[in-house]
């Protein structure tokens, strides 16, 4: 809780201030302090910026009493003024002309997540995940948000996975796959921007966006192959098995040496 009232935008003793409020109200900055063990000092400086930013109300009464304002209240407030300084920027920010298609790199666990959030959220018509099932909650969450404001969302797991998600293929695991120590991901939203890296302790942990025409199209591409492949094993699994061997033994062995390098 007190992780979730510092993202928007409280310190950490705001923050415990704040919710010791919100669990007991109308408490003088003496009580504040002692349920939060931090001076009176520096307790009666977090309530007057508590005060100043809308979030806590005062009493007038001897000693001075103080309320955290209703959690729902705001929230509903906070949205409201990101709302409006969202318009404002839009508005007088306007994003030039892309000159050229561009790579970038993300590292680490939490600018891998905010740039997975990010792309999503700014989907308005499509979202293709390919994933591990191990690693799917990376996105689930936001891909289950996109799917709720009518984003179409696809999802190709790689072994068996649950989910509430509407849209997924599932890719039976050969055994070859079980000691692999990178797993890969890809990300495709509204056919024009990409996510694409691994999971696993093989590598540093890193994504690549990117909206170059020619991975576009292969994620396309790889997309519209899982499709076909996966209507075809359903209607004809029997025949290919006989015709090609478990997991398409026959037809692979020939390039063996390439796939397993």
């Amino acid at each position: 809780m007190i992780e979730e009232l510092r993202r928007i935008g409280l310190s950490d003793l705001e923050a415990r201030c704040y919710y010791a409020l919100h669990q007991e109200p109308n408490l003088s900055g003496y009580e504040v302090a002692k349920h939060v063990s931090v001076s009176r000092t520096n307790v009666y400086a977090a309530l007057r910026s508590l005060t100043d930013k809308g979030m806590c109300r005062v009493i007038e009464t001897d000693p001075v009493l103080y309320d955290a304002v209703p959690i729902e209240q705001l929230v509903r407030l906070l949205q409201s003024d990101f709302e409006q300084t969202s318009k404002a920027l839009l508005k007088q920010m306007q994003s030039p002309p892309r000159k050229s298609t561009s790579f970038y790199t993300w590292q680490g666990d939490g600018p891998i997540r905010i740039a997975i959030q990010r792309l999503v959220a700014n989907a308005h018509r499509s979202i293709v995940a390919d994933i591990w099932a191990e690693d799917l909650h990376w996105c689930e969450e936001w891909l289950l948000e996109a799917e709720s404001r009518g984003v179409s969302v696809t999802l190709i797991s790689i072994g068996e996975c649950h989910t509430n998600l509407r849209n997924v293929l599932v890719h039976k695991r050969s055994e070859e796959w079980q000691g692999l120590e990178s797993r890969k991901f890809s990300l495709l939203c509204d056919k024009g921007s990409a996510l694409l890296g691994s999971f696993g302790s093989a590598h540093k942990l890193s994504v690549l966006e990117t909206d170059h025409p020619s991975l576009i199209e292969m994620l396309q591409n790889g997309f519209y192959h899982d499709l076909i492949m996966e209507q075809i094993e359903k209607d004809f699994g029997r025949e290919l098995n006989t015709r090609y061997g478990k997991n398409y033994e026959q037809i692979i062995e020939p390039y063996r040496d390439y796939l397993n390098t």
